[in-house]
């Protein structure tokens, strides 16, 4: 068997000859999960290589550095850092949280209702000061229902095993034991004696609820529901009323809830509806009412409404539309409000309780723009919302808005301190034909004096996984390259569910190839629309997007300049196979499962990004992992790498960056966030030849 040398093809003096064996699997480790929770465990001849990759990529991105520290002072002169969140009403306090010049996290503040003194309760800051740790992810900050505690959650590695610690806000004190491999998440009992929270098992995934008693340091918790299906991962909610928990179970495609009583001594839940597969429900109680969103005979959702939960007698309360994303709802007294989504546009709809009318929230001329609602006070016997909308080119406005008349009043303004103006920007949606005939959107947002003749460079984004949707919204950031001359274009493609649930199923299991093709078609239909042109597209996606770049980079590399692929999905059949990982058996329903099917293994087989690289020339690739991500594990992109290094008859660059102390997020705080965003920006300017 011959060894390739692993540094054959690198040219900096620092990197020394490593060797695999043919197929990279060295790299692959069997103690994967442990490094996940203990850095120290890495393989010393991986973290090797790791390490000279890192050296590479600083090595050629050098001559970046001027770029990348202007575009990080560039990307923070956007953002307002001292800054305030509107507040939220308790029955004693109002609740916000403010942002500093000199700060990288927020701070949680309130004050008694009526009252001007104001208390600090939570500086992310400080915290990570005082645990002196590198990475710092905050899961859940919770309050107690009677003011008294702050429950919150830490991951200090990136591998999102949180702590739960709880203390008495007035003292600071720790008033019971810390909880640890947690999802982070937590819920208060109404009487405020109990927390409850969700447990991680060996292999990442949370299957058990629990019940904690505050100011238990010494005996177990009280398990109080178990999944036994490993695919299904749980949670706890209180209901709007406040009268019951539901704990749901589900994987991607199914769905199960249990219900208790919010004053039951001992919780004893009790199921609501058996699961079915392929049917998602998720119900909730509002005035004596119970309301089913649902896709059970309504693919696309609707929700249903009945007397009882012992006596159910469902019917239909928000009938079911072809292609139309049915939403969730928020209740109030006497409105319930609910969103709709279809051709990758959101819209809100309000109804009244009492005459059962409904209509449409319309408050913007705009028309590619997100909608978005928030509670201004707990209190649900109100008529007054906070409304907001952002589009590509507008930053986010909030209106109080009164439901019953109408009015609106402008309570806050995303700040552009740098300055900002709408109008230089133009905004575009458009439907392009994928390979078999599918109308695709494309949203497309232009300087207005960028020239539409194939001369501009142009940025591909796309994701198209997990039914999750590409709303578009106004991010701040992505001016430095619209201000650059580069095409801003988002591509809604099938995996996604911008077009209702059909949208999703024709971008999963075997379907899945119709996610890489209308990525494809999107950079085509540019190209003869001459936005761009041919090798002047970047391409990027992160995670499941990142699994998008590496398809696009075998199968049709000549259309772009250069991809970034971000934690990516890369090796994606070797994950598929391995069923002690921690997302891969609650995706069989997403990807299929290719140790017990040789359908999806010919399937996955036949796209897999890293079972399909071949001698050819790729364009320019950016890779960026983290060490502790347990949702794509640092080794798929470190083994992409390594063998597309091998395999590529081109002098492009393909770097590899892994962060050593960060998860599936990348960094922690708001200066490590832009940091990454500034290296993305100027790789794609590098290669643009812009800088």
């Amino acid at each position: 068997m011959k060894i390739p040398q692993l540094r054959k093809k690198l040219e900096t003096k620092s990197c020394h000859n490593i060797t695999w064996e043919d197929n990279y699997s060295w790299i692959h480790q069997k103690n994967i999960l442990e490094v996940l929770k203990d850095k120290n465990k890495l393989d010393p001849e991986v973290q090797e290589y790791l390490i000279q990759e890192n050296a590479y990529t600083e090595h050629h991105l050098k001559d970046t550095a001027s770029i990348q520290k202007n575009l990080f002072n560039e990307i923070k002169g956007r953002i307002k850092l001292d800054d305030e969140s509107l507040p939220y009403k308790d029955h004693t306090y109002e609740y916000w949280t403010k942002t500093t010049t000199e700060g990288n996290y927020s701070i949680k503040l309130r004050k008694k209702i009526g009252e001007t003194k104001i208390e600090e309760i939570w500086n992310g800051d400080k915290e990570k000061k005082k645990l002196g740790v590198e990475y710092f992810g905050i899961g859940d900050l919770e309050v107690s229902h009677n003011d008294k505690f702050l429950a919150y959650s830490l991951d200090i590695k990136g591998s999102e095993y949180y702590t739960i610690f709880i203390r008495n806000i007035n003292t600071n004190e720790i008033v019971t034991k810390k909880i640890i491999d947690t999802s982070g998440s937590i819920t208060f009992s109404l009487d405020d004696k109990y927390i409850f929270y969700s447990k991680l098992d060996e292999n990442h995934r949370a299957r058990k609820i629990y019940r904690h008693k505050i100011g238990n340091f010494e005996e177990d918790d009280d398990l109080i529901f178990e999944e036994k299906n490993e695919a299904f991962t749980v949670g706890i909610s209180l209901s709007s009323d406040e009268k019951y928990y539901f704990i749901t179970t589900s994987d991607h495609n199914t769905s199960e809830q249990y219900y208790f009583n919010v004053n039951e001594k001992v919780p004893n839940p009790v199921l609501i509806r058996k699961r079915k597969k392929g049917i998602l429900y998720s119900i909730s109680s509002w005035k004596n009412k119970f309301y089913n969103h649902t896709n059970q005979d309504a693919e696309d959702f609707k929700i249903d409404i009945s007397d009882s939960l012992d006596n159910q007698n469902w019917r239909t309360y928000i009938a079911a539309k072809d292609e139309v994303l049915i939403g969730g709802c928020v209740f109030l007294e006497n409105w319930i409000i609910r969103s709709e989504t279809s051709d990758a546009l959101d819209k809100l709809y309000v109804k009244n309780i009492s005459t059962g009318h409904e209509e449409q929230l319309v408050f913007t001329d705009e028309k590619v723009f997100v909608p978005n609602i928030s509670l201004r006070q707990k209190d649900k016997n109100t008529d007054e919302v906070y409304l907001g909308y952002s589009s590509p080119k507008t930053p986010s406005r909030v209106y109080l808005y009164n439901l019953k008349n109408k009015s609106k009043k402008l309570v806050k303004e995303q700040e552009i301190p740098s300055g900002h103006k709408p109008d230089d920007y133009i905004v575009e949606r458009i439907d392009f034909k994928s390979h078999d005939g599918r109308l695709v959107p494309l949203t497309i947002t232009r300087h207005k004096k960028t020239k539409i003749d194939g001369s501009a460079h142009l940025l591909l984004y796309g994701y198209g996984s997990y039914g999750n949707s590409m709303s578009p919204g106004f991010s701040s950031t992505k001016f430095s390259l619209i201000d650059r001359d580069i095409i801003w274009a988002t591509a809604h493609i099938r995996g996604g569910m911008e077009k209702g649930m059909k949208w999703w199923k024709e971008g999963k299991l075997t379907n899945k190839k119709n996610t890489f093709e209308d990525f494809i078609y999107a950079a085509k239909y540019l190209i003869d629309k001459k936005y761009t042109s041919k090798g002047k597209i970047i391409g990027m996606g992160g995670s499941a997007g990142g699994l998008l770049m590496g398809v696009v980079a075998n199968q049709a590399p000549e259309l772009f300049l250069g991809l970034l692929m971000a934690v990516p999905f890369v090796d994606s059949l070797t994950t598929n196979l391995d069923h002690s990982l921690p997302l891969t058996v609650g995706e069989f329903d997403e990807f299929g499962n290719a140790k017990e099917n040789k359908d999806h293994f010919d399937y996955i087989f036949s796209y897999a990004p890293y079972n399909n690289i071949k001698k050819m020339d790729y364009p320019h690739i950016l890779i960026t992992t983290s060490l502790s991500d347990n949702r794509v594990l640092f080794d798929e992109p470190a083994k992409f790498t390594a063998k597309l290094r091998d395999y590529k008859t081109d002098n492009n660059l393909l770097l590899l960056k892994t962060e050593m102390n960060a998860g599936h997020g990348g960094k922690s705080g708001r200066d490590g966030a832009i940091e990454e965003i500034a290296l993305d920006y100027a790789f794609a300017l590098k290669i643009s030849k812009k800088i």
